[in-house]
């Protein structure tokens, strides 16, 4: 059972920073490719930045492009969301997602990641 776990939330005033990780278990990283996605309260869950290692590919949400950077450790089969200058309107809980059978079409569909963390909650306050 493929299990994927978040940590790093917290609350931080705007301009500040935190660091998103999601460690995994029976999950290898190097065969696969991973994203970040985000729901704020009454708002749909949209994909933040993406990440497959094998070809080097990583990918951002417009509005986070140039502040968070996602990045892989594929010994330990983590993912990381480094996200700097934080705004209050990236409140919301952060989920990783996993996907066995990768390709870079379509990353921002949650409907074909095979696996979900718990969440991590991450507040900016203004």
């Amino acid at each position: 059972q493929v299990q994927l776990v978040e940590s790093g939330g917290g609350s931080v005033q705007a301009g500040g920073s935190l660091r998103l990780s999601c460690t995994t278990s029976r999950y290898t990283l190097s065969a696969g490719c991973m994203a970040w996605f985000r729901q704020a309260p009454g708002k749909e869950r949209e994909a933040v930045a993406y990440i497959y290692p094998m070809p080097g590919i990583t990918y951002y949400l417009d509005s986070v492009e140039g502040r968070f950077t996602i990045s892989g450790d594929t010994v330990k089969n983590t993912v990381h969301l480094q996200m700097n200058g934080l705004k209050p309107e990236d409140t919301a809980m952060y989920y990783c997602a996993a996907r066995v059978a990768c390709s870079t079409s379509y990353w921002r569909n949650q409907n074909i990641y095979n696996y979900w963390g718990q969440g991590a909650q991450v507040t900016v306050s203004s």
